[in-house]
């Protein structure tokens, strides 16, 4: 990225966390160069997301050699057939790191239809049993399967204190709704910035902004105005700045708003832990 590039990224006065992006699929050398351009524009921590067996131990590792990088630990719809007692041993054992911060990613994939339904519905809900077993918060993909998906969450709200994240919300909005009245967070990222994602910024702004968390899921969905490039978490300002547009509010309010979402699902402090 150039220097004239860099210069037109907004850089605002409050941090902002990322929540959801996937640094493992970049090379050692773009890596560097990402967290660098990340913490220059005011990026003080990122969530680098698990998505199959085989990278479980990649984002560990990540996370272990980067003091600003946490990491989750799950397996994606995708890879639900990849799905076996192992793998849930070894998600279970990786979320005793104090690097891990959620259960994830892990949830229900109609649109592609990589792995079989019914798999994926009972990878996600033994997934969902990891997480309540080891008190974490849920990341979760949903993409075309509301109806299930409201299902197997209503079955484990009880047992799901810490809630969790819909990440890369463009679902219907009884979705978001039900996640709302449950009280789990949603996602947004450069899709709300796209000419044709007008679902998602109906979404964005039914989301009480005490709900909304920041997001890039790079290398994937990079905002307008650069669209088309390898996203990556220094471009999170623009998706702030569009949050802010539809919700009507000054950019520095809807940071704090979403850097306080983030802690307190993420990082809760001891006694908002206690509290739960």
């Amino acid at each position: 990225m150039s220097k004239k590039q860099r210069r037109d990224i907004p850089r605002f006065a409050h941090p902002i966390i990322e929540t959801h992006c996937h640094l493992d699929y970049l090379d050692a050398d773009a890596l560097a160069e990402e967290l660098q351009a990340a913490r220059e524009v005011g990026v003080e921590r990122i969530i680098t997301i698990a998505v199959s067996p085989g990278n479980l131990a990649t984002v560990q590792a990540m996370a272990q050699s980067q003091d600003r990088v946490f990491c989750t630990q799950g397996v994606h719809p995708h890879e639900a057939e990849s799905y076996a007692d192992e793998v849930d041993e070894r998600i279970r054992n990786g979320a005793a790191n104090p690097k891990v911060v959620a259960i994830g990613e892990i949830g229900l994939d109609y649109f592609y239809d990589h792995a079989d339904r019914a798999v994926q519905r009972k990878v996600f809900a033994d997934q969902l049993a990891i997480a309540a077993d080891c008190q974490l918060p849920v990341v979760i993909h949903s993409r075309d399967a509301d109806d299930d998906m409201q299902a197997i969450l209503s079955e484990h709200l009880d047992a799901l204190p810490k809630r969790g994240v819909i990440h890369s919300f463009s679902s219907g909005l009884s979705l978001a709704e039900f996640a709302i009245e449950a009280d789990f967070m949603l996602g947004f990222n450069g899709m709300v910035t796209f000419n044709s994602a007008d679902n998602v910024r109906d979404a964005v702004a039914l989301t009480p902004v005490s709900q909304i968390l920041l997001e890039t899921d790079a290398p994937y969905l990079t905002p307008v105005p650069y669209r088309g490039r390898s996203n990556g978490p220094r471009y999170i300002p623009f998706v702030a700045e569009k949050i802010a547009e539809i919700k009507d509010l000054p950019i520095e309010n809807l940071l704090i708003e979403c850097y306080a979402n983030s802690e307190r699902l993420f990082f809760p402090k001891p006694q908002e832990e206690a509290a739960q």
